[in-house]
């Protein structure tokens, strides 16, 4: 450590280093930023407009929209800038800051998904008393606590980065500065580190999954016991956008951030990570728009497209 020369940036390989494989990946990958961009916005607009979204089902589900439009904008523009650039840099402080932003922007998410699972367990399991608990002041609650916890979760993360070193390889086989990329290339121990990293997934990784484990427990014993099979399909039909897009950004993400991280795994590691910070940002209001009848009316209403009807 002491003749080395601590290194003021890393490199960003990315996902190819073909140059024309890199401008094909440049045009998926905007078109699904696009994408990403504009299906939020229209989630975000069309809730704010119309006043029959005021509720507090699409209250979350305009803050999910939200967070979405955040975590994919902390990684894909730069991602973008890089495969057209010849400069595939990124300062240590951008590093940093990138990785905080992703990491309070995805605990973020998945605490809102957690209040959106309480929302449909007081729907179905206590509707008579659903007006009195999901006040819009409860409903600010839980939107503030999600961010609060991401914010908190960022924080005992990226502090420990303080004493972070990086000496002689700077290189990140990766598309993105995420915290295990960059823990890996550090020559100071990490075990710190590591160990906060894996405690605060287990503390708030787990817990916002037990939440909205629980709330499903009720709200599927709650369904199974309807009579009717048209009751228990409609029931269901409110919730199983949101049980999709749970499973697939819980998946991914406890695969990338709970496993040891391994130079032979990186390419799928590179392969899990966008499925859940740049593809299901996208997907999200994709499905909750063909999943949502209410939806579809509504952006009909506001576009003039008789197809979102039908």
């Amino acid at each position: 450590m002491e003749n080395q020369t601590v290194l003021p940036e890393f490199i960003l390989l990315g996902l190819s280093s073909d140059s024309h494989l890199q401008i094909f990946l440049f045009l998926v990958f905007l078109i699904i930023y696009s994408v990403t961009l504009l299906g939020n916005g229209a989630i975000l607009l069309v809730i704010r407009v119309e006043a029959t979204l005021q509720t507090p089902m699409f209250f979350f589900l305009s803050h999910l929209a939200f967070v979405d439009i955040c975590y994919s904008s902390v990684t894909v523009p730069k991602m973008l800038e890089n495969m057209v650039g010849v400069n595939k840099t990124i300062s240590r402080e951008g590093c940093i800051t990138q990785i905080f932003f992703f990491l309070q922007a995805g605990c973020a998410e998945v605490f809102i998904l957690s209040a959106t699972a309480y929302d449909r367990y007081v729907a179905i399991c206590d509707p008579l008393h659903y007006t009195t608990t999901m006040t819009k002041n409860i409903c600010r609650q839980l939107v503030g606590g999600a961010w609060a916890m991401g914010f908190l979760y960022a924080v005992v993360n990226v502090i420990p980065l303080a004493n972070l070193d990086v000496c002689q390889n700077n290189t990140i086989n990766h598309y993105s500065c995420e915290l295990p990329s960059v823990l890996a290339l550090s020559c100071t121990p990490t075990l710190i580190n590591h160990i906060v990293l894996l405690i605060s997934v287990l503390i708030f990784g787990f817990g916002s999954f037990l939440l909205t484990l629980v709330s499903y427990i009720y709200i599927i014993s709650t369904i199974l016991k309807i009579s009717s099979a048209e009751g228990r399909k409609k029931a269901f039909s409110t919730c199983s956008s949101h049980l999709i897009v749970v499973g697939l950004f819980y998946i991914a993400a406890f695969f990338r951030y709970v496993k040891p991280s391994s130079p032979s795994h990186m390419d799928l590691d590179k392969v899990v990570s966008i499925q859940y910070s740049i593809l299901t940002p996208m997907l999200n209001p994709i499905i909750y728009s063909l999943k949502n009848k209410d939806i579809k009316m509504a952006l009909g209403k506001m576009f003039g497209k008789g197809q979102f009807l039908k």
